[in-house]
């Protein structure tokens, strides 16, 4: 399977931080939109760059606070996602993360999540971007995997998907089995990330104690495997925020990356290591 790593796993400015994904044997990376907004290079430069690497630019992300909102509030919503779309264009990036909303604004309301959903994923559609919807555990009124499929599956539309988030999967409790009732072609992506056991607020513990599989206390090689058994093919992408990771020097820790994604895969049995 392919392999990816999020920018915002690594330390060091852009370039440093492909150079490294790429040193290690990454397929591809995520671009985390505030390491792109902090280089000096333009987006055709970076896109350019990860071209000379050999990675593909599997995910640009976040979008942030987008759904169930007043359609005041949507229409601006759609203005700024419309200048993100022109962006991940010049970039040449084909998939956008949205997370759940923790806006004040959002509403309870899934049909009303839904139908705004559709209305991005078809202003997506004609950049020829895919919108991966995600759970963030700590979201307003989405905060679990499946609440978030049954938004997507309820658009029903071509161009969104749901997106797998381990950390926000296992930090709640939830039980990845019903993964395998989610189409893998509707998977846009797969992040990946292990964590201590920790009782603490969940987006301080998200924030700063990610580690790599292997590393923490969650059954990451289970949760795999139910996402496989789905006919899921995108990439095993590690999106891991840790204080001492983003201190580190940036080629060890893409390398300590890559291994753990071998293992994983060994561990699930796709991979078989000499």
């Amino acid at each position: 399977m392919r392999t990816s790593i999020a920018t915002v796993s690594l330390s060091g400015s852009l370039t440093e931080k492909l150079t490294a994904a790429s040193r290690a044997g990454f397929d591809g990376v995520e671009i985390f939109e505030n390491d792109l907004l902090a280089s000096p290079r333009s987006p055709e430069e970076i896109r350019a760059r990860c071209a000379d690497l050999g990675l593909a630019i599997e995910l640009y992300q976040p979008m942030r606070d987008i759904e169930a909102v007043p359609r005041a509030e949507f229409a601006r919503n759609l203005r700024r996602a419309r200048k993100k779309f022109e962006l991940m264009r010049r970039l040449g990036a084909d998939t956008v993360l949205v997370c759940s909303s923790v806006s004040p604004l959002a509403r309870d309301d899934d049909a009303l999540a839904s139908e705004q959903l559709s209305e991005l994923a078809d202003l997506a559609q004609d950049f020829g971007i895919r919108v991966a919807y995600e759970a963030l555990a700590w979201g307003r009124h989405v905060s679990t995997y499946d609440h978030a499929w049954h938004i997507v599956e309820t658009a029903g539309h071509p161009a969104l998907g749901t997106c797998l988030d381990s950390f926000h999967i296992l930090s709640r409790g939830s039980d990845p089995k019903g993964i395998e009732d989610i189409p893998g072609e509707k998977i846009f992506f797969l992040q990946l990330a292990d964590a201590p056991q920790l009782a603490m607020d969940v987006l301080q513990w998200s924030r700063h104690h990610r580690c790599f599989p292997g590393q923490g206390g969650f059954d990451i090689a289970g949760l795999l495997r139910h996402v496989l058994r789905t006919g899921y093919d995108g990439p095993l992408s590690l999106e891991v925020f840790n204080d001492v990771f983003r201190q580190a020097e940036a080629g060890p820790t893409a390398v300590d990356a890559r291994r753990s994604l071998l293992v994983l895969q060994e561990a699930v049995g796709t991979v078989e290591l000499p």
